[in-house]
């Protein structure tokens, strides 16, 4: 029987026939041999496709490809001498020989099949792999091991199912079953596990096929960056890049490779000796001999070899007119009071009071002075006698208002009597006032306003009218009343406004004189007296004329109809025949009929006629308005009254 790379030969030897049960197996791996012929005739390094197969199969027993890393070809060889050092290693579990006789193995096959043999490593697997063999030859049902009477098992790592039969991989990783440590995570693999590392090695490292961190030479691997004038040194987990040319003595190099001067009296404790100072040069240094050097305020002694303090208070006058004293080195000034010592310029200057305490030295206003300060006052205040406080000057007492004058606080103000008033350009002079030439001088007086030295004086019209107990108003005279009218004893005097009237009325033709009763504002009524038969007067309409008289002043600002005569008729004292009529009024046809009209009212139970002016009129004037009251019904007017209304229109307002 020959396969490609193994060939079985028939012996003689009952003993290998026990050994037939590997045939299976191994036909397969002869057929991974091709790939691998070149490199099965020289000797397998460690770390060599080869090599990695046997560790495989000594320390996991599973040959299974997806563990092997390389290419296509370097798997192959890895599965090809992990199969073949599982033969060795079930030879040597069984007793068998290791030379396999009746085997024919290529060089890298059998000596791997040697190797593993030879070691006598049984604990990697105890399942008789010669079963396993024997089982793929018989008829057995079982999928992985057949232990007789029917009776089948699984390799380590796998699980019977139910049926008895079939064998399914035990997830090592799920059920506790494996012994990766702390930092390692488990890898399930078909009948078996692994473990990886599960903490990365971090920057420098490598993870080994060990599952151990190992240390990258980048210098080897020409993964550093330095640069062509320095050469690369590996550190663990990094790498150093050191300069190729060296530096002479009294340099450094720093990082870029520069070469940078050593100032030795800096980092040498006593590059000189006592009495000598260290001078720094480049790539050296040398010492140089000290020479006594005084600060201020210190001179060299006669023998030049020490410095002595300089007492500045008797040398110089530092300190002018305040005191001194002398210090080692220095000196300072004793300031009187008001002076402050300036530690810079050594000097005494004047303290600012007014500006260190403001508000708290002076009532008003501080002014600073050298060594001290000085208070004063605003105008209308006077320093008092602390020198600090201001107290009100009583101005008034010096007379400056030309009339009356008020102390305030720190100031004063004049005023002026009653009809004077203060000036505008000095505020202390009084003023006579005019009060008539002020805006409202026209109403101080009803008729004329007279200035006065710090008063006024009104006057009224030479004749008609006094003035009144307040000095500014004129009233009326009433001469009637006074009986200084000229009427005769057939006249009725009325009085107007500044004057008076001697009225004498008479009744029209067809009238008669009738009693004027109670309405004493009824000069004259006049009722209808129709002679017999004389049917034009009984056909008049006209049944009553009065007469009556009304004084008026002139209205100087008529803005709205002034309402001057009321005429009332009272409903429930009319005839019958007149309560049913349509009453109106009017007035009759005149000069001045267009500045009156009369409109008709009612108010309770009476109706009455309101006279109004509409227009001003100028008086003196005296005007007759005849107006008419009229009953009527459907238009016709079967009744009226006359009312004759003389007005006498005054001159003045008042």
């Amino acid at each position: 029987m020959v396969g490609r790379g193994v060939i079985f030969m028939s012996s003689h030897n009952s003993e290998l026939r026990d050994d037939f049960i590997f045939l299976i197996e191994l036909s397969r791996v002869a057929q991974e041999q091709c790939c691998v012929t070149a490199a099965a005739a020289k000797p397998s390094p460690e770390n060599s496709p080869c090599s990695f197969g046997i560790t495989m199969a000594r320390e996991q027993g599973v040959c299974e490809r997806p563990f092997f890393p390389g290419d296509v070809c370097d798997t192959k060889i890895s599965k090809m001498c992990c199969d073949c050092c599982m033969l060795g290693l079930t030879a040597a579990s069984q007793g068998s020989s290791c030379t396999l006789e009746g085997l024919l193995l290529q060089n890298e096959c059998g000596s791997a099949a040697n190797t593993c043999c030879s070691t006598n490593i049984t604990e990697y697997k105890s399942i008789s792999w010669a079963a396993y063999y024997l089982s793929l030859l018989s008829d057995s049902i079982c999928s992985q091991l057949c232990i007789g009477n029917g009776t089948c098992s699984c390799f380590d790592g796998y699980q019977l199912r139910k049926d008895g039969v079939t064998c399914d991989d035990v997830n090592e990783c799920i059920t506790g079953k494996h012994n990766c440590i702390f930092g390692q995570v488990c890898i399930n693999t078909e009948g078996s596990f692994r473990c990886q590392r599960e903490i990365a090695c971090g920057t420098g490292y490598q993870l080994t096929d060990k599952d151990t961190c190992e240390d990258i030479d980048e210098c080897a691997s020409g993964t550093h960056n330095c640069e062509p004038t320095f050469f690369c040194r590996n550190t663990p987990g990094s790498f150093r890049c050191h300069p190729k040319d060296t530096c002479t003595e009294g340099y450094f190099q720093d990082a870029a490779g520069s070469c940078i001067d050593i100032n030795e009296c800096l980092v040498r404790d006593t590059p000189c000796p006592s009495g000598q100072t260290c001078v720094n040069t480049i790539g050296s240094y040398f010492c140089r001999r000290n020479t006594v050097t005084c600060g201020r305020g210190y001179l060299l002694s006669e023998d030049g070899m020490h410095c002595e303090d300089v007492d500045e208070c008797r040398r110089d006058n530092v300190c002018g007119i305040h005191g001194c004293v002398n210090l080692q080195g220095s000196y300072r000034c004793e300031c009187k009071a008001g002076y402050t010592f300036n530690t810079i310029t050594k000097k005494c200057e004047d303290i600012n009071e007014c500006r260190h305490y403001p508000g708290k030295l002076c009532a008003h206003k501080c002014e600073n002075t050298e060594g001290s300060f000085q208070c004063s006052c605003s105008m209308g205040f006077k320093l008092s006698h602390d020198g600090r406080n201001c107290d009100d000057v009583n101005e008034c007492e010096a007379n400056p208002c030309s009339q009356e004058c008020a102390n305030v606080y720190g100031s004063y103000q004049c005023y002026c009597r009653r009809g004077y008033q203060l000036s505008d350009i000095d505020g202390i002079t009084c003023e006579d006032i005019d009060e008539c030439a002020l805006p409202a001088g026209g109403h101080v007086c009803s008729y004329h306003c007279s200035n006065a030295q710090g008063s006024f004086y009104c006057t009224c019209p030479p004749t008609g009218y006094t003035l009144a107990p307040n000095g500014r108003t004129c009233q009326d005279i009433d001469e009637c009343a006074t009986g200084t009218h000229t009427c005769s004893v057939s006249e009725s005097c009325f009085n107007i406004h500044g004057g008076f009237r001697c009225l004498s009325f008479e009744c029209p033709p067809n009238f008669r004189k009738a009693a004027q009763g109670n309405d004493v504002s009824v000069s004259l009524r006049c009722v209808k007296a129709c002679q017999p038969e004389d049917f034009n007067c009984l056909l008049d309409p006209v049944h009553l004329v009065t007469h009556t008289a009304l004084s008026l002043p002139t209205f100087r600002d008529l803005s709205k109809p002034e309402e001057i005569v009321f005429l009332q008729i009272h409903t429930p004292t009319l005839p019958s025949t007149l309560r049913t009529a349509d009453i109106s009024f009017e007035i009759m046809p005149s000069n001045d009929r267009f500045s009156f009209d009369v409109v008709k009212r009612f108010h309770k139970d009476m109706i009455m006629g309101v006279v109004r002016q509409l227009q001003p009129t100028t008086g003196p004037k005296d005007i007759i308005l005849e107006v008419a009251m009229n009953y009527g019904n459907s238009g016709v007017v079967f009744h009226r009254n006359i009312v004759n209304i003389h007005i006498f229109i005054s001159e003045f307002w008042f």
